[in-house]
């Protein structure tokens, strides 16, 4: 145990109605990178929190390089050692390298800054990183890889024990991440713990010493990475065992694709975000977008409804290239989308149900061809009886329906614009067993009458009941596509598991 820098023994962190964390164990050596794994909701961040001091813990214990400690704030974090370098960088544009890495801790005397020291400490910290710049330069010059490097050398100026890398690598390139693994292997070797948090299993296998995998507020396990190998961490995060399931499984909603490709992405990428693929759409199929927690299924959706902007490839609808820059163009191009996150991207939370279902057929239409309020609640009406939504009037604010309910009130909001493609985004998490059952039920019925559907949701499961194909997805590159008979969980997780050189 003498190498042991951090151990956290049975962290527990309670919020209302939510044990977050339920007696989670963790150790850090020196001179180790430690990835922390885990899906949405597993309790990574809540951990990184309650060692840092942004949430105080319930129970357990914290220690430190022999000392328990408990900080009750981030700065008392990092005076224990303890450094933390976010996926955002939280540096100052306008400010030079030097004064971001000094910030706060600027050497003075008789009251005024030392600039000449300033500019020796922010040189020195860089060059621990083997970088040599001109720390002098506005910070807003600097690349994004830049930044995130400057981040590192600001926590490291504080002569930290320990580094907390929080999705460090999702705004960089390949050769980027090539460069900041160098970093964090050259810090390893001098003896600093390093807590590496992300998505990317291709990163993990390249950087990381040991692997820990939360699930569901708990502790999995603790592994060495060299011994686990990609299906195995795949079955842990997702709580699935890969020799259990079944073969084959055949997707039970929707009908064969009514024939013809309708939408079709060739070369379709945003660097940082997916790296170019192509995906095939067809007139009346359920096309799945499946992988883990940051493989790229959000991004894809969000460039082909235009909220992002593709700067590599392009996409044919009917066989005609089309533009993308907007979700306004999609709209017209007959595309839906339910994003994620319903409550921050979907719903108008303190509006009715039904200025909520009629917010897009009004905005195709323009502010000088408004609908009436006869025309309102006979449309508002309709789909409240179609879809099944349990509301006492039209005129409630959707804020207070249930999860489910507000689900159906954003798919009655696109299918009220009749689109041809509906993108779907994680469209039943949150909400109870019979209403998944009954927007399964719904996706199959659009899918039997024509319209073609993007499906993404982290529940294998599903994925597999609703889809006719499904392109997998990891680290935002397209691995595999599977179709027909071969689409089944353990197809997917295998997928998912392979190799890049073997994909």
């Amino acid at each position: 145990m003498a190498d042991v820098l951090l151990e956290m023994r049975g962290i527990s962190k309670r919020f209302p109605g939510v044990l977050a964390l339920d007696g989670v164990d963790f150790r850090l050596r020196r001179g180790e990178v430690h990835a922390l794994m885990g899906e949405n909701g597993a309790g990574k961040s809540t951990l990184i929190k309650a060692l840092t001091g942004v949430h105080m813990r319930d129970e357990g214990k914290v220690v430190l390089d022999g000392v328990e400690i408990d900080p009750r704030s981030p700065r008392q974090a990092e005076e224990l050692g303890i450094s933390t370098v976010y996926q955002e960088v939280n540096l100052i544009a306008h400010l030079s390298v030097a004064e971001n890495i000094c910030l706060g801790r600027e050497p003075t005397v008789f009251g005024k800054i030392r600039w000449g020291a300033v500019k020796r400490r922010a040189e020195e910290a860089m060059a621990r990183l083997d970088l040599r710049v001109d720390v002098s330069q506005e910070l807003s010059q600097c690349s994004i890889a830049l930044q995130q490097m400057v981040a590192i050398a600001r926590a490291l100026d504080i002569r930290a024990k320990l580094l907390l890398l929080d999705e460090p690598t999702s705004s960089l390139d390949a050769n980027e991440v090539a460069e900041l693994f160098v970093v964090m292997r050259k810090l390893r070797d001098q003896g600093l713990g390093i807590v590496f948090i992300t998505h990317f299993l291709d990163q993990v296998y390249g950087v990381s010493d040991r692997i820990t995998v939360l699930r569901d507020g708990r502790l999995v396990g603790e592994y060495e990475t060299s011994k686990l190998g990609r299906m195995e961490l795949v079955s842990r995060m997702i709580g699935k065992d890969a020799s259990k399931l079944e073969r084959g499984e055949k997707r039970a909603a929707g009908g064969k694709a009514a024939g013809g490709v309708f939408v079709e992405a060739k070369q379709l990428g945003r660097r940082g975000s997916v790296s170019p693929m192509d995906i095939r759409i067809g007139k009346g199929e359920v096309v799945g977008l499946a992988g883990l927690l940051g493989s790229g299924r959000t991004e894809m959706a969000r460039l082909l409804f235009g909220v992002d902007k593709a700067d590599e490839g392009y996409v044919e609808v009917d066989g005609r290239m089309v533009t993308l820059g907007s979700p306004k163009q999609a709209i017209r191009l007959g595309f839906g989308f339910t994003p994620e996150n319903r409550k921050t991207e979907g719903i108008v939370p303190h509006l009715s149900v039904r200025e909520n279902i009629i917010l897009a057929m009004q905005g195709r239409r323009g502010m000088w061809r408004a609908l009436s309020s006869r025309e309102q609640m006979e449309i508002a009406g309709r789909f409240i009886e179609a879809l099944g939504i349990k509301t006492p009037s039209p005129e409630q604010a959707v804020c207070n329906l249930s999860g489910g309910n507000q689900q159906k009130v954003l798919l009655a909001r696109w299918l009220a614009n009749e689109p041809r493609l509906l993108i779907l985004d994680e469209p039943t998490r949150g909400i109870d067993v019979g209403a998944k059952a009954e927007i399964e039920k719904l996706i199959g019925q659009l899918c039997e009458a024509g319209m073609s559907i993007v499906f993404i949701s982290s529940e294998l499961e599903e994925v597999v009941r609703t889809c006719q194909k499904v392109v997998v997805l990891r680290d935002g590159a397209k691995v595999g596509e599977l179709e027909g008979e071969q689409v089944s969980e353990e197809a997917v997780m295998q997928t998912i598991a392979r190799h890049a050189d073997e994909a």
